[in-house]
């Protein structure tokens, strides 16, 4: 193994760095193969730290020179960094390093992308650049000069000089090494303006490779709707006189918040009509809203340390949330959010990937920017917020930006601000961030005499690592309707803070109906043991939109475990109900489209794993397709108006009414297509005027097992555009037969554009196939075989990427003992690889386990 002994990191081990960094300047000499870098930095002990050794993190540097106040010294060097011995007071370190841009294929530090100079620092990459304290509570102002011929050389802050061969920048705003960045290549930009609320005039670039200016438009129509809802609903502004986005194709993550420099993932910038989908579009939105939001919360505050990670990231994918449902649908936002949690994060808290929201030990921190940190940390802060209400939330998020501005903060320094702005105690709270797992609420009510009573009780199953589970505080939004369908107690949220409790409503004339856990008010598994009939009275006639959608989630869910389990028929309850909300043309489309949706594959093995039965993915494979396939049948009738209903005459907009019309009529040709062997879908693939349109046409006749002539025009007509195949690529893989899927993923990794270097291009692949899970689960382990091949091929290039596609086996352990051996032996044959990295190492223990 590379690191032969990881080392584990602890929270409790804490201890700040003993010296602080006053300013740094840093001059680039760019070459391909051979840069050098040039730092200057002024340090001065730090009174608060009680370790004064001067270490400086590097890896993968070539040592030039190094000095201290212009005297040369020796430093000791090792592959991770080096110590030397410093004055006792203030001086200034000087190095001079030799790195390998072209070389670094890990896409972490310096690296090139199709002949573009580009970084990624966060979370370690800084020290891939030049010899620095990587960590994030060392902040500091930057100077940067960058020297090269390169037709665009960009940094963090304002640009201070440039002219030829040059140019150099200035951020006044102390920063941490992990937001530094820079860019350099023959790019062109799609320039705009932004005036702050105060006046303050900003200067907008978005910087493409040359012919991609025209897929720019709308990046930077959400730029500037995210620093208007910023200022409206936060009160911040931009601080800086330019602010940058440049699309990158090879990049590890979705996008970068680099202080005034974001670097993107070209999927996550880059839109038209013609080559994105609109959930592409929706998605640019908000992946932009997210990196510049985290201008304030995330870069003027920091982390501490990377424990501290989801202080950053779960306050922004909060942020990011509330700016989708202001700009689209709450409703449609929140329910897209919860399968999404329930997709990812559930699996992650209840399996071998378990960890707190707060971790507190880690190998390697590229490990933990999961769905746990990021989704499951964007719901503690909602909880918070729903306990406290929306004025006492403003209040202190106002007090945290006085308070911490230009601080490294950490989860204690994040509650004490709402403990002070609302006298509130959060101790108990606070096991939000320090628990692993999913409370599972159970619930049991009570009828007599005009009241009704709810008691609720909470458990928490253990976890690696934590074997005892502590009461949460867990808000339980509750709103009762009458037996005629009134609403009548309105939506209270009741404080579950112990064990079990009980809660009353009084003054009632008969016996309601609950509706609980309303808009999800908290991330839990709800255990309510209620009849069909019940749930077919809240999907008809819930008021909350989010409690509606989940009786139909939960008919559904309850259909296809007998259809698995007994082998009964699909149920006409389920189907009537569903229909009729369907019917109901006042409801956003976009809501009616989730309404025909069913529970994922994936968790439907999970429940029925819980439930004590052993998933079969086959059975539950051809449960789904035969519960689809009623849904046809049973609304032959209202398809065909639903289409209709969805047809846009208009030009095409990517905004919130025409993506639901589209997403609904989209929903309403896959079943047809069920009915008349793809007919119609070919009509629409031929005259189809947006990717939107194509790519669902051209899904529904591969799902139907036709459109061979039409996936081989697809690939001629957008051959030449990198994000479009992407698309075919997945496509491909996510919707092949359980009995082909292996097959189709191998051919396509023989494919002349299969470049597995690129981590878009193989997440295309490998990506859609663990989650085709019929396929990836198929029983003779071909699946699992083929992506560890590639894992294996994958982790001396790029570990980061190899890392996160390992988590596609963290469920191996509730399958079938067959499927489990097939498992186990491609998890032991990747431990098993010689000099694998830290980063896989980590990943396959946990997931192997005892």
């Amino acid at each position: 193994m590379r690191d032969a002994a990881p080392t584990t990191i602890y929270l409790k081990d804490y201890s700040p760095f003993g010296f602080t960094v006053d300013d740094v300047h840093l001059t680039f000499d760019l070459s391909p193969s051979a840069t050098r870098v040039t730092s200057r930095i002024t340090f001065s002990p730090n009174p608060d730290a009680a370790d004064h050794t001067f270490f400086l993190h590097g890896e993968e540097l070539k040592l030039i020179r190094a000095s201290i106040d212009g005297q040369p010294v020796t430093p000791d060097a090792t592959d991770k960094g080096l110590t030397c011995n410093v004055p006792s007071s203030s001086f200034v370190w000087e190095a001079e390093v030799e790195i390998d841009p072209a070389g670094n294929t890990a896409l972490e530090g310096l690296y090139m992308s199709n002949g573009m100079y580009c970084t990624q620092c966060e979370a370690e990459g800084f020290r891939k650049i030049t010899y620095y304290p990587d960590r994030p509570d060392v902040m500091s102002t930057f100077t940067v000069r960058i020297n090269g011929p390169e037709k665009v050389l960009l940094s963090n802050g304002n640009p201070t000089d440039q002219g030829e061969g040059f140019a150099e920048w200035h951020d006044p705003w102390p920063k941490p090494a992990y937001l530094f960045a820079l860019v350099a290549g023959d790019l062109v930009n799609h320039p705009d303006r932004f005036t702050t609320k105060s006046g303050k005039e900003v200067e907008l670039n978005i910087w493409v490779r040359p012919g991609d200016e025209g897929k720019c438009a709308f990046g930077m129509e959400a730029l500037k709707k995210s620093m208007t809802w910023d200022e409206d609903v936060y009160g911040r502004e931009y601080d800086l006189d330019v602010f940058n986005i440049v699309a990158v194709d090879d990049f590890n993550m979705g996008a970068m918040e680099n202080k005034g420099l974001n670097i993107f993932n070209s999927s996550c910038v880059l839109a038209s009509p013609e080559t994105s989908t609109d959930d592409n579009f929706e998605r640019i939105e908000a992946i932009i809203a997210h990196e510049y939001f985290h201008n304030w919360t995330g870069n003027r505050i920091t982390c501490r340390d990377w424990f501290q990670l989801c202080l950053k990231e779960g306050l922004t994918v909060f942020r990011d949330a509330q700016f989708t449902s202001d700009m689209r649908s709450e409703p449609v936002k929140r329910i897209r959010d919860v399968i999404d949690l329930r997709g990812r994060q559930f699996p992650e808290d209840n399996g071998p990937l378990s960890h707190s929201v707060r971790p507190d030990s880690f190998v390697e921190i590229n490990n933990f920017y999961t769905a746990t940190v990021y989704e499951k940390g964007a719901e503690v802060i909602g909880m918070l917020k729903t306990l406290v209400g929306d004025d006492a939330y403003a209040k202190a998020l106002d007090l945290y930006f006085e308070r911490h501005d230009g601080d490294a903060a950490t989860i204690e320094d994040w509650l004490a601000v709402f403990q002070d702005a609302t006298g509130r105690d959060l101790s108990q709270f606070k096991r939000w961030y320090s628990q692993a797992g999913t409370p599972r609420v159970k619930v049991a009510e009570d009828w007599a005499d005009g009241t009704y009573t709810l008691t609720l009780s909470q458990s928490t199953s253990p976890t690696p690592g934590q074997d005892n589970k502590q009461p949460q505080v867990i808000p339980v939004a509750v709103g009762l309707l009458g037996q005629n369908g009134d609403e009548v107690a309105q939506t209270r949220v009741l404080e579950l803070t112990e064990k079990e409790q009980s809660f009353t409503f009084d003054g009632l004339s008969t016996k309601p109906v609950p509706s609980i856990l309303r808009g999800f008010s908290a991330p839990v598994i709800l255990d309510h043991d209620t009849t069909s009939a019940e749930r077919a009275f809240l999907l008809s006639h819930d008021t909350d939109p989010f409690n509606r959608w989940e009786a139909g989630r939960s008919l559904a869910r309850e259909t296809l475990l007998a259809m698995i389990t007994d082998g009964t028929a699909p149920s006409g309850a389920y189907l009537d109900g569903v229909q009729a909300v369907l019917r109901d043309d006042t409801l956003d489309p976009a809501y009616r489209a989730l309404m025909l949706g069913l529970p994922g594959q994936s968790e439907l093995a999970t429940a029925l794993h819980d439930g004590g039965t052993t998933p079969d993915p086959q059975a539950i494979w051809t449960a789904t397709e035969t519960l689809r396939q009623a849904q046809a049948q049973h609304m032959q009738d209202l398809l065909p108006r639903l289409h209709g209903e969805a047809q846009v005459s208009s030009p095409y907009q990517p905004d919130a009414d025409q993506s639901g019309r589209r997403a609904l009529g989209g929903a309403a040709l896959s079943l047809i297509t069920r009915l008349d062997g793809g007919a119609l879908a070919a009509s629409e693939y031929a005259k189809a005027d947006n990717m939107t349109l194509q790519l669902s046409a051209l899904g529904c006749l591969i799902k139907a097992g036709k459109g061979e002539a039409e996936l081989q025009a697809f690939y001629d007509q957008w051959e030449d555009d990198r994000l479009v195949i992407d698309k075919w690529f997945g496509l491909q893989v996510s919707l092949a037969d359980p009995e082909q899927t292996a097959t189709v993923g191998r051919s396509l990794t023989q494919h002349p554009d299969f470049n597995w270097k690129n981590p878009n291009r193989f997440r295309a692949v490998f990506g859609a196939l663990a989650m085709n899970h019929p396929g990836f689960h198929h029983a003779s382990g071909t699946a699992y075989e083929l992506l560890a091949a590639w894992l294996i091929r994958l982790d001396p290039v790029n570990p980061q990427t190899t890392a996160r596609m390992c988590s596609a086996f963290q469920t191996w352990r509730r399958y079938d003992a067959a499927r489990q051996d097939l498992i186990k032996v491609q998890l032991d044959r990747i431990a098993a690889t010689p000099d694998l990295s830290r980063d896989v190492t980590e990943m396959i223990t946990r997931i192997r386990g005892a």
